[in-house]
């Protein structure tokens, strides 16, 4: 089966068609700058050549009209016709408490998304564009829908509930949900498959951390508890989100700042983090540049973005009882050695050590860095949250037949 997986943002749509059957990327590329000037669908062909084509694109079923034409052109297609499509799995970020695992898209579900909406405004609306526009160009083509919070449903009440009052709960749903779950899944099944354990006997913690960036802790194959919350704006500091701070900050500033809550959000979601901080970028390669020159405020906001990581992995060895394997993923997890290096420096305590000459090597490959004698596995593994999706696309798909 071919299983095309999208992933719909509010100005761009990102995609990847598989192979099932040979576990192949047969495309990928994304639109950028939809509903903008200068909109452009970017690809790569088999030889790893980027194609670029500009294309006046306003809206999410043109997009996806546009890249359903590129995969069946003669010249750059890879299919012949639509038919070809087995399915599509699209990323869904706010399942709320309705979903805890991937579903196929009904118009039961669709309602129950549109619910979700107002926890998830910048992303929903877009999720759901992607799944309504596929119904329109290719009618009666099976959906399934994947959810980023959907993972962290087995979190205990005590993990995810706040100090607030309960009605809040029960009348908005104000709990902690998490984000990245199909992430975490992936990097610790994947870690386990490698190592060769049962992964329904491991404690985990995976550290998804990059421009976001998220911890989870992970019993038996369960999560337990993660650092994000509500939004994606709890927890560890990144590129332009604040993570964890004091909620009566947040009144103070709005009060001597004149904020409005759209300006609040923008403060928290915009304008602070490692680019907050720094005052030069939320990009953590140019970060690190400018600790090179000696920045006193970059060196400030690369210490306190590896702090944040090395407390969490800490409190969440506390809440798994002890630790089996660390895991590292996304931009920053697979690619900085030097995050990894300090984020589990003087960690020999709980069981971590590092293989110095493993991790000062290691870039975006799938590997151990834990030194030999290190009780706790250190690994990087390159997350891959399409063929999660593409792949429960084809479990729920197949088991249905």
């Amino acid at each position: 089966m071919k299983i095309l997986v999208l992933n719909c943002g509010s100005s761009s749509v990102k995609y990847k068609l598989f192979d099932m059957e040979k576990q192949e990327v047969m495309a990928q590329g994304g639109v950028e700058k939809l509903g903008l000037p200068g909109s452009f669908l970017k690809f790569t062909l088999p030889d790893d050549k980027k194609i670029v084509m500009e294309k006046e694109l306003p809206e999410h079923n043109a997009a996806i009209q546009f890249i359903l034409s590129i995969l069946t052109d003669e010249k750059y297609g890879c299919i012949k016709s639509y038919d070809e499509i087995g399915a599509v799995g699209h990323r869904v970020v706010h399942g709320a408490e309705e979903f805890n695992s991937s579903v196929e898209i009904t118009d039961d579900v669709i309602a129950k998304m549109v619910e979700c909406i107002d926890l998830a405004p910048l992303h929903n609306p877009p999720n759901l564009k992607g799944i309504r526009a596929m119904s329109t160009l290719i009618p009666g083509i099976r959906q399934v829908g994947v959810f980023d919070t959907a993972f962290h449903q087995t979190m205990p009440d005590y993990a995810y509930m706040y100090g607030l009052p309960y009605s809040l709960y029960k009348k908005y749903g104000i709990r902690r949900y998490g984000f990245h779950g199909t992430s975490h899944r992936y990097v610790s099944k994947r870690a386990c498959d490698v190592l060769g354990v049962p992964y329904e006997k491991q404690r985990i913690i995976t550290a998804h951390i990059g421009n976001g960036g998220s911890i989870t802790a992970i019993k038996d194959g369960k999560s337990v508890d993660t650092s994000m919350g509500l939004t994606p704006v709890e927890g560890l500091l990144m590129g332009t989100r604040c993570g964890d701070v004091d909620a009566g900050a947040l009144s103070f500033i709005m009060d001597k700042e004149g904020l409005d809550a759209k300006g609040l959000s923008d403060l928290i979601n915009k304008q602070s983090g490692v680019f907050g901080l720094s005052g030069i970028s939320s990009d953590m390669r140019e970060i690190e540049t400018a600790v090179a020159e000696g920045d006193k405020k970059a060196i400030l906001a690369l210490q306190v973005y590896n702090y944040r990581i090395k407390k969490y992995i800490g409190a969440y060895a506390a809440a798994l009882g002890g630790v089996d394997i660390l895991v590292f993923t996304g931009g920053v997890g697979e690619n900085q050695w030097s995050t990894r290096a300090e984020v589990c420096r003087n960690m020999e305590y709980m069981g971590i050590k590092l293989d110095e000459a493993k991790n000062d090597k290691m870039r975006g490959q799938e590997m151990v860095i834990s030194a030999p004698d290190s009780k706790v596995t250190v690994m990087v593994v390159p997350t891959d949250e399409e063929f999660m999706i593409a792949s429960d696309t084809m479990e729920i798909l197949t088991n249905e037949q």
